[in-house]
């Protein structure tokens, strides 16, 4: 899931989320809504320090599959999916994207936010989490904000035969380049590694469909935040995770799931010792 403008992840902030949990009993006191602050998300969805990497998507899909509705995620949204979204950047190193999301949803650079500084200091972390964009053909215009003006510098990543001319744009913009591959193309596994091998080990990737399906593939994504949306899109817009089906079903494991105005936040997390 990914609203790029970054404003409506400003709302995050420390305002509280009215949801309820699903290890609440139905008809028992605790089960009515109640506030989950930032304290309770960030505690929610930390990522695990047994790992030294960890990869999670973020995404967005209504009943019917649909992850866009007129091209982008934002209408199927909602105040507190977009307080989990700024809470799961919050907590990452780096947010991983796509370069045609970035086209499509407008991003900007992440921006520091004064109710993370104290838990991302704590963690050694920077002030917000770097934007790492992958793209072959590096058809992006390096005069933007994401990359003119990031607060943490913005990492465009690709393959080692990407067009040497793009190759020497994003370099003459100031633009740090991650090789991740041998052809043109990043190679997801390599992306997840190359970016722990600086530091940034706390991943988040916002999509779009094609690079979640990519790293479905390659079985490099450890969990999936999803809000289920309840509305119905219809028509031929993208589901969550795109590319040619697996050969072999991924299973995940529910870890976690909230509930608010009939929206579903669900957190699982891949089941590698099932039988598949």
């Amino acid at each position: 899931m990914a609203d790029g403008t970054d404003s409506a992840a400003d709302r995050t902030g420390s305002a509280a989320v009215r949801a309820r949990s699903a290890a609440d009993r139905p008809g028992s006191p605790e089960s009515a809504d109640r506030e989950w602050g930032l304290e309770e998300l960030a505690e929610a969805y930390a990522y695990p320090e047994e790992r030294d990497v960890w990869l999670r998507a973020n995404m967005v899909s209504t009943l019917d599959g649909a992850a866009q509705y007129e091209g982008r995620s934002a209408p199927i949204s909602c105040e507190t999916d977009m307080r989990i979204f700024g809470t799961l950047r919050g907590l990452a190193d780096a947010v991983v994207v796509g370069a045609e999301t970035v086209r499509l949803e407008g991003y900007r650079p992440a921006r520091a936010r004064e109710a993370f500084a104290a838990r991302r200091a704590a963690a050694g972390q920077g002030p917000a989490p770097a934007i790492a964009v992958v793209s072959a053909g590096l058809e992006l215009d390096f005069s933007l904000p994401l990359f003119a003006e990031p607060l943490v510098p913005t990492l465009v990543v690709t393959g080692a035969a990407a067009p040497p001319a793009r190759l020497r744009a994003a370099e003459k913009a100031g633009v740090e380049v991650v090789i991740a591959g041998e052809g043109a193309g990043a190679e997801p596994a390599r992306i997840v590694r190359a970016l722990a091998d600086r530091g940034l080990r706390r991943l988040l990737t916002e999509g779009g469909p094609r690079l979640l399906g990519q790293f479905v593939a390659a079985d490099a994504l450890d969990e999936l935040c999803l809000t289920l949306s309840p509305m119905l899109a219809a028509g031929a817009a993208q589901r969550i995770v795109g590319g040619p089906e697996v050969d072999v079903l991924k299973r995940f494991s529910l870890a976690s799931l909230l509930e608010d105005t009939g929206f579903l936040f669900a957190r699982y997390r891949r089941n590698r010792h099932a039988v598949e």
